[in-house]
């Protein structure tokens, strides 16, 4: 393994998986910053719980979703791209809720990007609502530039 320690600093990334096994290639997009308390973790922090097929883990949306695609994850090969940190993390609820809520807009515009590029992306990515221009922009650079158009 091998990674660039830029993704242990904490606060709110989007990150892109590559998820290959038997010649079929998907993205999982995601997000740091909890749902349930004022922190955003880090990107490597999330790998393990991704991953995590115990039956009773939580924050494992990616082997569900693996796991409902037909994948079976030892057989698979990963590659996370990951960009941020967007925003530090925000300390109180108060702060934190906004800020989260606006990385998850830009996480499902991403996925939505993604997708009319010709990419297979898993899962569902509801949010629907305005994303901060300059910020959009440098995750599209960065997105195309690391996945081109799929042919």
């Amino acid at each position: 393994m091998r990674f660039d320690g830029a993704v242990l600093r904490r606060g709110f990334w989007l990150y892109v998986w590559r998820i290959v096994a038997k010649g079929r290639t998907v993205l999982y997009v995601g997000r740091t910053g909890d749902s349930s308390s004022p922190h955003a973790g880090s990107p490597f922090l999330r790998i393990g719980a991704h991953l995590d097929f115990r039956p009773k883990a939580k924050g494992n949306a990616l082997a569900k979703r693996l796991r409902s695609a037909g994948f079976v994850a030892e057989n698979c090969t990963f590659e996370m791209t990951a960009v941020g940190p967007l925003f530090k993390e925000q300390g109180t609820m108060a702060r934190h809720r906004p800020v989260r809520d606006g990385v998850a807009a830009l996480e499902s515009r991403l996925a939505d990007h993604l997708r009319s590029r010709g990419y297979d992306v898993l899962g569902n990515h509801g949010v629907r609502r305005e994303c901060e221009p300059e910020l959009w922009k440098r995750i599209m650079r960065a997105a195309n530039a690391k996945f081109p158009r799929a042919t």
